[in-house]
């Protein structure tokens, strides 16, 4: 069993049933859950969840109220693990940003990448996984290839 962080991008395709890859997103959660691995939160997903779902759909967000996000954010924190932030994170990104050059948007990825270092975790499910190429001990799932049943391990 493994514990996988899943991407922002998976969640918000996951709640969204006009999103084109939104089949996708539910069916590869369902599979990581169907194999016995543990599907994770962060602060940071949860974070930039509400940033576009509460966006609104003219500016590419979902339109939703802040009651409604928080609704569904305390629907995800009561059922999957939410592993809070450790000080021990900015000290392993500012190693990543700077080790690797990383400039502008990346530095998300590379906070990303930092709090599965701190936190022990391999896997990241997502639907970007070019974006964290670079990041040797961060191994990427396809929600394609997962939701077709490929076994992670």
């Amino acid at each position: 069993m493994a514990r996988v962080l899943a991407d922002t991008n998976l969640w918000l395709r996951a709640a969204d049933p006009d999103a084109k890859q939104h089949v996708v997103a539910v069916e590869s959660l369902k599979e990581l859950a169907r194999q016995g691995h543990l599907i994770c939160l962060s602060a940071q997903v949860l974070i930039e969840y509400w940033a576009v779902v509460t966006r609104p759909k003219d500016a590419n967000g979902l339109g939703w109220s802040t009651s409604n996000a928080e609704q569904e954010i305390e629907q995800l924190r009561s059922s999957y693990p939410f592993l809070i932030d450790r000080q021990e994170i900015f000290p392993s990104w500012l190693k990543l940003v700077r080790d690797h050059d990383i400039k502008g948007k990346r530095v998300h990825d590379a906070r990303h990448a930092a709090f599965m270092i701190t936190h022990g975790l391999e896997y990241l499910i997502t639907f970007n996984g070019g974006d964290f190429a670079g990041f040797p001990h961060v191994k990427v799932l396809d929600p394609v290839v997962v939701a077709a049943g490929e076994v992670v391990t």
